[in-house]
């Protein structure tokens, strides 16, 4: 990530400095949460995808800031409201809003911040930025909606799976490179070929997201957590429909009824392994992480392109 912030550092602190502008309230409340929310930011990925696909189709100007601002706008409300849908106490390590403020403050958070970042685009007239990123949201919303039924049944096959990654974490890293683009060649078939980049590595991210499920590192969530939420991740559709009947009954069984137990859970993860579930997943992320790349190729080399692909390699080589 070092070259990332050589290509782009100075423009990210000027990010910073213009969302912490984008959020502020007169209101002490949401003031004082805003605060909190800045001060425990994450890695702040989707701005840098914004960024750098603006540097590498022409110049990052005051569109992109805006642009950038709106995308972690709708990922920090994302956020917010996915703790309160599922009952999190803690995000990056530190307790969640709705574990200090409760649901009902929590919802009007996201709600808030949703709409600063409508405002933020119609009061410049980024039409084309928003209407981008509303496809995002509607997409992750019908995402999580369709994971939730489906998990219910524990059915899912992998077409499903996808269909569910690109809409609840890829489109929004899709769009991120999309009004990034946008921004700064004002080309829609650029901006379409870099949603398209964007939406690879949004589904190999999400896919190391559910390796880490099965490993070992200290990524701020219980290892087998997934599991414990009934969540169907790639490497155990893989496995479940790669077993014979008994096995995979036994493996839904304790899904269903035993998945809080650790001894279970533990189970579960060891069946994974042992059938080779973490391999073809390993396998599918790199698959995905190529074919971004090899459209990222398709655009002359610059130090933009350079830190894109560094970014890229970064989503499938992290440790959390």
């Amino acid at each position: 990530m070092q070259f990332v912030t050589n290509v782009i550092g100075q423009e990210l602190k000027t990010f910073e400095l213009r969302f912490e502008d984008a959020v502020k309230s007169n209101t002490a409340l949401l003031d004082r949460i805003m605060k909190f929310i800045i001060k425990r930011k994450g890695k702040q990925m989707r701005p840098m995808f914004v960024l750098l696909s603006a540097k590498l189709h022409g110049e990052i100007n005051e569109t992109t800031y805006r642009a950038a601002a709106l995308v972690e706008l709708l990922h920090t409300a994302t956020l917010v409201h996915d703790d309160v849908v599922d009952e999190s106490l803690e995000r990056r390590g530190f307790f969640s809003i709705n574990a200090i403020w409760k649901n009902k403050i929590a919802v009007l958070v996201g709600d808030y911040l949703l709409s600063k970042g409508l405002l933020l685009s119609t009061g410049h007239n980024d039409f084309e930025h928003l209407h981008i990123l509303s496809d995002a949201v509607k997409q992750m919303s019908e995402g999580e909606l369709l994971q939730i039924e489906k998990s219910r049944k524990l059915n899912l096959d992998e077409a499903v799976y996808f269909e569910i990654i690109r809409g609840k974490t890829a489109s929004l890293l899709s769009s991120a490179c999309g009004v990034g683009a946008y921004s700064a060649a004002g080309d829609k078939a650029i901006t379409e070929k870099m949603k398209l980049f964007g939406e690879k590595a949004g589904i190999a991210f999400q896919i190391k997201d559910d390796l880490f499920d099965y490993g070992k590192e200290d990524i701020g969530k219980p290892t087998g957590n997934d599991i414990k939420e009934k969540k169907l991740t790639l490497p155990l559709i893989y496995t479940l429909n790669n077993i014979d009947a008994a096995k995979r009954r036994a493996l839904i069984y304790i899904i269903k009824n035993e998945n809080k137990q650790p001894e279970k859970v533990k189970q579960v993860i060891d069946t994974v392994v042992q059938f080779g579930g973490i391999k073809y997943a390993e396998a599918k992320m790199n698959q995905y992480r190529d074919e971004a790349l090899a459209i990222l190729h398709e655009f002359k080399e610059s130090e933009a392109r350079k830190a894109l692909e560094e970014l890229v390699r970064y989503t499938t080589d992290r440790k959390y």
